[in-house]
């Protein structure tokens, strides 16, 4: 587990206050927003609330009462998270974090982009620099994420060809880039969008039990090397990698 630093960004004021928050490691642009709207953030004491607000260098930033500043170092890490972890900085149930296993490691203030449910493992990025966690999460980026997916049951003949045509289930409709069966109980499944909890959605639209599932690939990143709680430091290629994954369309 390698940890490489790499250079400052370019600061340049007067910025958006979403944006300082995003390059201040507090979370992605767009849930920055939030954090702005629901009145948690405050500048020179003062609550703002609008999204137009900007702030010059010298500014008293606070988000929930507690200052915050810009990132000198950009992180960006690739995790192989353990079932069992949530994709959450904190949980109201005490229950274990995916960012619990870096924090001993980073200083800085480390959120995922994306998640997995709690009970699926593989790898889950984390990050500190907002607008890299933006163009990678946004739908319309199209970046792949690959499952493999161990089931209770044998798998039905035609999952895999109808899940790449499309499946509606309970009004929603989900659809996978790619299916390939392995074996009579594992499956091979590589997502686009990614809709919440929607390979279990479908597994149980057929009545299938899932006993593990695990993501292997997200864009051009692999599991290959990492045990479960390791992680590594994307390096500048990796990165090149995942913006070149990216759909070409404005995001």
């Amino acid at each position: 587990m390698n940890k490489n630093n790499t250079d400052k960004p370019d600061v340049s004021y007067p910025m958006r206050l979403q944006l300082f928050l995003a390059r201040c490691g507090v979370a992605s642009r767009r849930a920055s927003e939030v954090y702005i709207t629901d009145g948690r953030v405050s500048v020179n004491g003062v609550v703002q609330t609008e999204l137009g607000t900007k702030v010059t260098e010298g500014d008293t930033v606070c988000v929930d009462g507690n200052k915050i500043q810009l990132e000198e170092t950009k992180r960006y890490i690739l995790l192989n998270k353990p079932a069992g972890f949530i994709c959450s900085l904190s949980d109201e149930k005490d229950r274990p974090t995916a960012a619990s296993l870096l924090s001993p490691y980073f200083s800085e203030r480390l959120y995922n982009v994306g998640r997995l449910d709690m009970f699926s493992s593989g790898l889950i990025l984390f990050t500190n620099d907002g607008e890299f966690a933006a163009k990678i999460s946004h739908p319309s980026s199209e970046i792949e994420k690959e499952y493999v997916i161990e089931t209770s049951l044998p798998i039905p003949h035609d999952l895999a060809e109808r899940f790449m045509k499309g499946i509606r289930v309970d009004g929603v409709f989900y659809k996978c880039r790619d299916a390939q069966v392995l074996s009579s109980r594992r499956i091979r499944v590589v997502l686009i969008e990614g809709k919440n909890r929607e390979i279990r959605r479908v597994f149980e639209s057929f009545e299938i039990g899932i006993k593990r599932l695990t993501r292997i690939r997200i864009g051009s990143a692999t599991i290959d090397g990492l045990q479960e709680k390791q992680f590594r430091e994307l390096t500048e290629d990796d990165i090149n990698g995942l913006y070149a994954s990216i759909k070409t369309n404005e995001v």
